[in-house]
């Protein structure tokens, strides 16, 4: 990732072009300058727009009480930031299991992964045979059929059937898939139309 940041380092040093962080879209409409778009710290006007805004910008939330704990994140960046750390991973898609793995694979890292269904039926087959091998070596520990129910700033509360179980953690990562953009683009008056590819078996 170092390589792929100094690309874009110098991208934005070469076009001279203005980023502005930590300011969320909200919405956009029609002006006479061309478009105005609000967003959550100031209004912009524009001549032309362009959208590339993706699913990631809006990641899914838990709903639980405690999520809004600094500790809590929605993807994994640097599994070696966690080195040492115990850590509880939340979801059952691809970008969760290689996360946990990530993590597993980092000396001292505690790691458990917890998914709401009872098999990994989304992930692919190589990642969910990686898990399985990382389990077997306890190099982590796997909770299907549960949920987070409560976040607090060491220990997190993972509800499996009736049983809830404690599991202390630094940190949790959500992977938990994104939020789609289908009201944003709804009320700028674009309309989208969704196929569903047939699965090959």
């Amino acid at each position: 990732k170092e390589s792929l940041l100094e690309l874009f380092t110098e991208v934005v040093s070469r076009n001279a072009l203005e980023i502005r962080y930590q300011e969320r879209a909200e919405s956009v409409s029609l002006s006479p300058a061309g478009f105005e778009v609000k967003t959550s710290r100031a209004s912009h006007t524009a001549r032309k727009l362009v959208l590339a805004i993706g699913r990631r910008g809006t990641p899914a939330k838990l709903g639980v009480p405690g999520e809004e704990l600094p500790h809590v994140v929605y993807r994994l960046v640097d599994s070696e930031q966690y080195r040492g750390r115990s850590a509880l991973v939340v979801g059952g898609g691809d970008s969760a299991l290689e996360a946990a793995l990530g993590l597993a694979a980092e000396p001292g890292t505690s790691v458990v992964l917890s998914y709401r269904g009872e098999a990994f039926s989304r992930a692919k087959p190589a990642n969910r045979a990686r898990i399985e091998a990382a389990e077997a070596e306890g190099r982590l520990r796997v909770r299907l059929g549960s949920a987070p129910i409560e976040i607090r700033p060491d220990v997190a509360l993972v509800k499996t059937g009736d049983q809830i179980e404690p599991i202390e953690c630094d940190a949790v990562i959500v992977c938990a898939g994104g939020l789609l953009p289908g009201p944003f683009l709804r009320a700028m008056g674009i309309e989208t139309e969704t196929k569903h590819g047939t699965p090959i078996h």
